[in-house]
């Protein structure tokens, strides 16, 4: 074996740290500082102009940039952000007329519709599972199901047929349902499913040609959306696979149909950024124009951020 011995420093040449490029200033880079009773706004500039709070800083940015040039804001989500509670922040920016489309996975729309119904969603998978009783809430499984056949014969999608089914049904807490505040306000509303992966395929009432059907006129539904994109927002808030992907797909359809969707802005908020979003949303369509970020945190506190950034941009009172 080679004997090493430790190196020598005293040859190391050094240079004036004044020579130096930086990354980082106080001028530009840094917090201001906080004090009590400061308003959102001031607080919200305050952030450090770096990394995540300037990417946060950038989406609204562009979202108060697309609404004031009329352009689409579409906001997907996972069931996650529904059991974070936040349809009432969702309803919020819906009721501003900064959200211009709502897409969801089949479980956002599944914790969505129990809500509406009961006040509570989410079950306690690990207790029940080995019982047989995971998923098989009644009304749940009847009552979603049933919608979707009822909308099959009259030209609607998997969205709106959940949508009207809780506002036609008199949910009681309808107004907790981010699909029933879209029905209300004219905000397409889209859901996008794969077969076996919700509770309510478990059920005997499931059809799976009829959750298909649904679905896809959902996604061509989508794909409209996706075609009037330009200089618009995608936001994708918790699903890491199922809504990227539909979103790729969505616009490689208008792409290949002659619709030159470019110049858009996308986001990605996550508590853990995965491969499919930030490929299939904040990469990929944003390669040849356009800007896309990717938010790391809890939905809990980044999208509340979010939204009263937006909204105190735009001069929205709270009601």
């Amino acid at each position: 074996m080679k004997p090493y011995q430790p190196i020598d420093l005293s040859s190391i040449k050094t240079y004036p740290i004044s020579s130096r490029d930086n990354k980082v200033n106080i001028e530009e880079h840094f917090a201001a500082p906080l004090r009590q009773g400061m308003s959102f706004e001031d607080f919200f500039t305050a952030l450090p102009r770096l990394l995540g709070a300037d990417s946060l800083r950038g989406v609204v940015d562009a979202v108060v940039s697309a609404r004031g040039a009329g352009r689409p804001v579409v906001l997907a989500m996972g069931g996650h952000v529904i059991k974070c509670g936040l349809q009432p922040v969702i309803r919020s920016l819906i009721e501003a007329g900064v959200i211009s489309a709502i897409v969801m996975n089949g479980s956002a729309a599944i914790h969505d519709f129990e809500v509406s119904l009961t006040g509570k969603t989410s079950e306690d998978v690990g207790a029940v599972l080995h019982s047989g009783d995971f998923g098989f809430a009644e009304e749940t499984g009847s009552g979603m199901n049933s919608a979707l056949a009822e909308g099959l014969p009259r030209g609607i999608g998997y969205g709106r047929a959940i949508a009207e089914a809780i506002v036609e049904r008199q949910h009681p807490y309808a107004d907790y349902s981010v699909l029933a505040t879209c029905h209300k306000h004219g905000v397409p509303a889209t859901v996008h499913v794969a077969i076996g992966t919700d509770i309510i395929h478990q059920h005997p009432q499931a059809d799976g040609a009829v959750t298909g059907e649904m679905s896809y006129r959902d996604f061509r539904l989508l794909a409209a959306v996706v075609a009037d994109l330009s200089s618009g927002v995608w936001l994708n808030v918790g699903s890491a696979v199922l809504l990227p992907e539909v979103f790729l797909k969505a616009l490689s359809v208008v792409q290949n149909l002659g619709h030159h969707v470019d110049n858009f802005t996308t986001a990605n908020f996550d508590m853990l950024q995965h491969y499919r979003p930030l490929q299939n949303v904040v990469k990929r369509p944003t390669s040849g124009s356009g800007r896309g970020f990717a938010i790391t945190g809890h939905h809990e506190i980044n999208i509340p951020l979010f939204a009263l950034a937006v909204l105190d941009r735009l001069g929205v009172k709270n009601k």
